[in-house]
């Protein structure tokens, strides 16, 4: 059975309960939970907010693709009020908000996979301590399969 490796990630409303609750639908929805990190609090990355991140990496078992995960991922955040803000800078940058829930998929097993909807390796995970620290919490010897480093040195190479 597939491995996927999430992270979520709370910056509004009650944080821990929505975290927890975001664990309950996905057991319930995406498949087993093998390990969770513990819980990290971190900056916004990408833009400013006074609203602090609380962040949780996992591993979970699922029968779903990587597309049928993404959109279950999809339907899991708006059932926690996520709102989704899409806008882009002048310059066509992506710009963040702050946010009740945020599921990104970081890994499928060791698939390497790019499309319009979906990339993995999520292509942003080596320049996010955020991230970081809780997969090296639950998975540090993994290997990035594009960059052929383990998740502590990317780690490490953003701590240096």
């Amino acid at each position: 059975m597939p491995r996927a490796t999430l992270l979520l990630g709370s910056n509004q409303g009650d944080r821990e309960t929505i975290l927890l609750a975001a664990l309950r639908e996905i057991t319930m929805c995406i498949g087993k939970i093998e390990v969770c990190s513990s819980v990290y609090r971190s900056e916004p990355w990408g833009y400013q907010s006074e609203n602090e991140f609380l962040n949780q990496a996992i591993a979970v078992n699922t029968d779903l693709t990587p597309l049928e995960l993404l959109h279950v991922i999809q339907l899991i955040e708006k059932s926690l009020g996520r709102e989704k803000i899409s806008s882009k800078s002048a310059y066509g940058e992506k710009i963040y908000h702050d946010r009740t829930i945020d599921i990104d998929m970081i890994f499928y097993d060791d698939m390497v996979m790019e499309s319009g909807e979906l990339t993995i390796p999520h292509p942003l995970v080596a320049q996010r301590k955020f991230a970081l620290e809780p997969l090296v919490e639950i998975m540090p010897s993994y290997i990035h399969p594009v960059l052929g480093t383990t998740v502590r040195q990317m780690l490490d190479r953003l701590t240096e």
